[in-house]
């Protein structure tokens, strides 16, 4: 590209940028503009304004959406990296307003979410009324990967077993405790512990092939030698518990999130005795000390709940 530098910058907009990013994000113009509350046209007329810009076609365009080019993948990485300093520098400033303001995008999995977040996220607003929190539930390897390309200020989830976490840095938040739910009238209702290997002479109904749980199950049998007599799988822990409630096998959730299910059919829960299933549930962010004023004050806020120390480490 041969557009001297300092005409370069100021003819990027930044508007434009941020649609670019959702489109790339949502795969579509369409569903882009009608997250940003624009017409079509007026989004495909920006984008082509920015290729017009940048020299060199930025999308495919095709009936089924939009997906970058090998140059929109360069931009689609520059304009992340832009729009993540542009929000940094916001948090900054607002630490020179009156008051607190803003908003916080958090990405947690489904465990953090049922078991922890609802009263810790409760006493965060009561105390700081003016922030807004956009939290939305995602996978444990989906929240990471929105930290890392700065879809997400924060995340929350198991993130020890995942290879994607180098880069970021986390801090502890909670633990919890994987514990195996069946009828109240089954066999192993009875026992105050059991192994994983205990419960694979049964169907199992479970969760999404990549969440944590569904992966941690599988790599136990494996390492048993023996399956996963799987017989449906769910997206949600009261869909599950409906289900074993029915008849249709015996399932693997955090036992505190079953506790806070209570009245779900007629279950019992029994704790597994196997070291994978105590897990640690992170904070996970690019860097905690660059942080917006407001996820500071939340990460603190969750640090606080939680009684632990609040020292990032880097895996």
């Amino acid at each position: 590209m041969n557009t001297p530098d300092r005409a370069f910058t100021r003819r990027i907009d930044l508007t434009s940028l941020q649609l670019f990013v959702a489109v790339c994000e949502r795969g579509s113009i369409g569903k882009a503009a009608e997250q940003e509350f624009l017409a079509t046209s007026a989004v495909s007329k920006r984008l082509s304004d920015l290729e017009a810009t940048v020299g060199s076609s930025l999308l495919y365009r095709t009936a089924r959406g939009a997906t970058p080019t090998p140059a929109g993948q360069s931009l689609l990485h520059h304009a992340r990296s832009v729009l993540f300093s542009l929000d940094k520098m916001q948090g900054e400033l607002s630490e020179y307003a009156d008051g607190v303001r803003g908003h916080v995008r958090m990405h947690a999995n489904i465990s953090a979410i049922v078991q922890f977040l609802p009263e810790d996220l409760g006493t965060f607003v009561r105390q700081h009324g003016q922030i807004k929190i956009d939290l939305e539930e995602h996978l444990s390897n989906e929240v990471i990967r929105a930290v890392h390309e700065g879809a997400a200020d924060l995340g929350i989830c198991h993130a020890g077993a995942s290879s994607q976490i180098t880069g970021l840095q986390t801090r502890p938040y909670r633990q919890d405790h994987l514990a195996l739910v069946m009828p109240s009238n089954h066999p192993l209702a009875d026992r105050k512990q059991l192994a994983f290997a205990d419960s694979l002479d049964w169907d199992h109904v479970g969760l999404h092939a990549n969440s944590s749980i569904y992966l941690a199950m599988h790599a136990a049998a494996a390492e048993a030698g023996r399956g996963i007599r799987l017989r449906i799988r769910v997206t949600g822990l009261d869909a599950m518990c409906r289900m074993i409630h029915n008849g249709l096998g015996v399932g693997l959730m955090p036992r505190r999130a079953f506790e806070l299910m209570h009245g779900v059919g007629d279950l019992a829960c029994v704790p597994l005795s196997d070291t994978w299933a105590h897990r640690q549930i992170d904070l996970i962010a690019r860097d905690f000390s660059s942080l917006p004023v407001t996820a500071r004050l939340l990460v603190s806020h969750l640090s606080e709940q939680a009684g632990q120390r609040t020292e990032p480490t880097s895996p």
